[in-house]
């Protein structure tokens, strides 16, 4: 399964062989903060779960984007 990505959320010219994250993984890096604090258990047992929902937030801002 490929998702829509955004391209990369930090592009540089001079280093096209090191692309670093996509937007899509900013995105979510940036909502799961808030997951957590709104109640996300931070445990190994339930973190899979926290991720998963940061990346349907990030796909919904890209989807937004469009």
């Amino acid at each position: 399964m490929t998702k829509e990505t955004g391209g990369n959320a930090f592009p540089h010219e001079n280093h096209l062989s090191h692309r670093g994250m996509s937007l899509r993984d900013y995105f979510a890096a940036k909502a799961l903060p808030t997951i957590l604090a709104a109640g996300g258990v931070i445990d190994s047992e339930h973190f899979f779960e926290n991720a998963k929902l940061a990346y349907e937030k990030a796909d919904a801002m890209l989807e937004a984007r469009k």
